[in-house]
């Protein structure tokens, strides 16, 4: 009979220097491929074979995850087999009867098998396979050994599994937190910020490294009283009670670049199995627009309630005297009278389909009614409506010839040039008012011009905005800031744009395009 090289004195000496060397892998290997490459190394000098694999036990089945020395025809048969559904609840002794008779019918009966099971905290995670061309003989103290070998390989291969899983689940919650658009810190429980996201970078103004190992009251400091109670003054009070005893404060914070950003702050805890606070969980959401959104509500309810009560005032003043039982009037002060009722009804009509285009604007866009429209014409109509209006004024078209027709909606745009030409009269307390058109390659160019004041650089990048009226304005002139508002929303729908001409010599000059 052969002698085995197991059972030689010195190959004992060797296999101990295998199980110390297994055990330093313990400790100095969490990469599992690095891992499982110097185990499979070990297994095949330990137990004198040619060539081996490692095959783990997964969700899905088993799988090789390491193999050396093995033909790549005999390794590519061997993967898919393992892989298919059946090999999910395999067992070990199954799969090492399975293994030895595969090597054993692929090598014409030269090679052998020895399987070494890896097991850790009481489940099988997988199975070291030997080759080697002679047969299975090992003493008692021999399969000691080799089981201690294999245990020990196998709590190197679960930490190294679990490392993995850890490293995974970091990797995801930092992924987590720099694709959130709202800023998030984590503090411990001394309130010291220990993770920073990129979004909160991005509202603060300073770097992570700047960021983490400070204070939070170093971090979020208010520029005034904020609403609610303040993170300190909570803690100190003994929050949190209970475990989900979130914590909301609105203010405004000062930062590295002005100015001070309005936010509303979440802060929820993550307590110990005692009920100690070991984290906070801080979310942190630019509330600029929300605030803006509640400036513009203020806005229009006081610019509405304002235009509204002027007409209103005017309509009941002249009806009431009208209805006077003491009073003769002539027909001409009647006559004087029911006009100025007509012009602020017509005035209140004008507002209020004003206000319900901005509305549709909100919901989803204007609808349009497209069909050819002759620009040139719809300009001459605009001019003798408002020609009437105001004798201090001049008001002049000037159109090349063979000005191209567009398709488009000529309602809504002869409402845009109304609109300007509306302002230019209210601005401008005299002279020239002219709307003319240009034509480009692929456009058409409409400019309504005046010779008032101008708008002034402060007011330029704010004009089109809805509800927005300059400090002259409100002086000068009465309206809601909804005309230059939905004209650019009318422009837009066509597909064209808007702008204040800022190189205007004198006055304003306001143009729009469309395309051809």
């Amino acid at each position: 009979m052969s002698i085995i090289p197991s059972m030689l004195p010195d190959f004992r000496v060797r296999q101990r220097d295998y199980l110390l060397e297994i055990s330093r892998l313990l400790t100095q290997e969490l990469d599992l491929e690095k891992l499982l490459a110097r185990i499979l190394r070990v297994s095949i000098e330990m137990l004198a074979g040619q060539a081996g694999l490692i095959a783990l036990k997964r969700p899905e089945g088993w799988s090789v995850s390491a193999a050396h020395g093995i033909a790549p025809a005999f390794l590519s048969y061997l993967t898919p087999l393992l892989a298919e559904e059946k090999m999910v609840e395999l067992d070990v002794r199954e799969l090492n009867r399975m293994l030895k008779e595969l090597t054993y019918t692929v090598s014409m009966g030269l090679l052998n098998g020895t399987g070494l099971p890896l097991a850790a905290h009481g489940q099988v995670i997988g199975v070291i396979f030997i080759f080697r061309n002679y047969p299975d003989m090992f003493t008692p103290n021999d399969r000691v050994l080799l089981q201690s070998f294999a245990d020990q390989a196998a709590i190197a291969v679960f930490n190294a599994q679990l490392y993995g899983q850890v490293s995974y689940e970091k990797q995801r919650l930092d992924a987590l937190l720099d694709s959130a658009a709202d800023g998030i810190l984590i503090l411990n429980a001394e309130l010291e910020v220990e993770r920073c996201n990129m979004a909160f970078e991005k509202l603060y103004g300073l770097t992570r490294e700047e960021i983490v190992g400070k204070r939070h009251d170093e971090i979020i400091r208010w520029k005034k009283e904020p609403q609610g109670t303040t993170l300190e003054e909570s803690v100190a009070d003994g929050w949190p009670l209970t475990p989900h005893a979130t914590l909301y404060v609105e203010g405004d914070i000062e930062r590295q670049l002005p100015p001070h950003l309005p936010v509303g702050i979440t802060y929820a805890p993550l307590l110990s199995d005692e009920n100690k606070l070991r984290n906070v969980f801080v979310s942190v959401r630019d509330i600029t627009h929300f605030r803006n959104a509640d400036e513009i509500k203020a806005t229009f309810i006081s610019i509405v309630s304002h235009e509204l009560r002027t007409p209103v005032a005017l309509i009941k003043g002249y009806a009431s005297t009208l209805r006077r039982d003491d009073a003769r009037w002539d027909k001409h002060t009647i006559s004087d009278s029911l006009q100025v009722i007509e012009e602020e009804a017509d005035r209140l009509s004008k507002m209020i389909d004003d206000l319900l285009d901005a509305s549709r604007l909100q919901a989803g866009g204007l609808s349009l009614n497209q069909a050819d429209v002759a620009i040139p014409s719809l300009g001459r109509r605009v001019v003798d409506r408002f020609a009437a209006q105001s004798p201090k004024h001049h008001l002049v078209t000037e159109f090349p010839e063979n000005f191209p027709v567009i398709i488009g909606d000529e309602t809504r745009i002869e409402q845009v040039i109304s609109n300007l030409v509306s302002n230019a009269l209210k601005y401008a307390p005299k002279g020239e008012i002219k709307i003319s058109g240009s034509v480009r390659p692929e456009q058409v160019v409409i400019c309504v011009s005046d010779e008032g004041s101008g708008i002034e650089a402060k007011d330029l990048p704010h004009i089109f905005d809805r509800f927005y009226r300059s400090t002259n304005a409100v002086k000068q002139t009465k309206g809601a800031g909804l005309g230059l508002y939905l004209a650019r929303a009318i422009v837009e729908a066509h597909g064209g744009r808007i702008w204040a001409d800022a190189g205007a010599s004198t006055g304003a000059r306001i143009c729009f395009s469309l395309p051809r």
